[in-house]
């Protein structure tokens, strides 16, 4: 045995422990608790804890890894990999945070625009136009889903979908997603992906086969006349796309119009070769009143 691995594995009282790791009795009993730091060993009969000199390094890691908030599934997952690995996990982590503070950050702006009454500002920036769009025979998926699962669905879901579509005589138009209820961090819609397809009997046959893993189904959506108003690829993230449909909202209501349905996103471009600012999707509501009927 080396001089080093014999210092490692010297034992420590809790409270010798605690001192050489620069933390409390209580902070270590709870990571025990925890299961992120046992104890090297426990006197059966006194129920002393002992730990080894060794694991001063993981005492000091786990105690500034819970300053970050970390999860505890995150921490434990850190703290057992090795150096490479654990900073890859550790990055991966952070670059999660930042993403979430950067989204409340908009957010936050959002809001001080919506209290601070400057909401004509924010929607004014949105231009609203009605369409008429025909009869359509759709091939759906539906999911309950919360507003941070949202987006990975709709990729996968359409993908999906359109996978299906071309088995079907191919695509027949700008593939859709319609929110039934809200979709937020308490409420899980359900949200449907609809994509149009040519041939009604192909899609039928296709769903009856292998539709049920994905909740997939075919309807006929009738023709319908939209208000709606176009947005680019970063206007889609949240809580943007939020102005975008109360600006059409607001339009309605100014109008003197009434929803014949649920809300809902129309997908028109490549989102993979889109930039930022390349518009993407159109933020719809169907208007009741039959098309072309104006």
């Amino acid at each position: 045995m080396t001089e080093d691995a014999g210092v490692d594995d010297e034992l420590l009282t809790i409270g010798a422990f605690a001192a050489r790791a620069r933390l409390s009795a209580k902070a270590l009993r709870l990571y025990d608790r925890l299961g992120l730091l046992a104890p090297a060993q426990v006197d059966e009969a006194t129920g002393y804890r002992y730990y080894r000199a060794g694991q001063v390094g993981r005492a000091r890691l786990v105690a500034l890894l819970r300053r970050l908030d970390m999860p505890l599934a995150r921490i434990a997952e850190v703290v057992e990999a090795d150096g490479p690995e654990a900073a890859d996990r550790l990055a991966a982590y952070w670059g999660g945070v930042e993403a979430r503070v950067a989204g409340q950050r908009t957010l936050v702006e959002y809001l001080r625009g919506l209290l601070s009454g400057r909401s004509s500002e924010m929607y004014g920036k949105f231009e609203i136009e009605t369409v008429d769009v025909p009869e359509q025979v759709v091939i759906t998926e539906t999911r309950h889903t919360l507003a941070d699962e949202l987006p990975a669905w709709i990729g996968a879901s359409l993908g999906r979908l359109e996978e299906a579509a071309r088995a079907c005589g191919g695509t027949a138009g700008a593939p859709f997603v319609v929110y039934h209820s809200e979709v937020s961090m308490e409420s899980d819609g359900p949200a449907e992906s609809c994509v149009p397809v040519a041939d009604e009997a192909a899609a039928r046959a296709w769903v009856a086969a292998r539709g049920r893993p994905w909740q997939t189904t075919v309807r006929v959506e009738p023709a319908r006349r939209l208000a709606y108003t176009r947005i680019t690829k970063a206007q889609v993230a949240h809580p943007q796309i939020l102005a975008a449909f109360e600006a059409v909202e607001r339009w309605m209501a100014g109008q003197g119009r009434e929803p014949d349905g649920p809300c809902r996103e129309v997908y028109f471009a490549d989102w993979d070769a889109a930039g930022a600012d390349d518009p993407v999707c159109d933020v719809a509501f169907p208007l009741k009143g039959l098309p072309g009927a104006e």
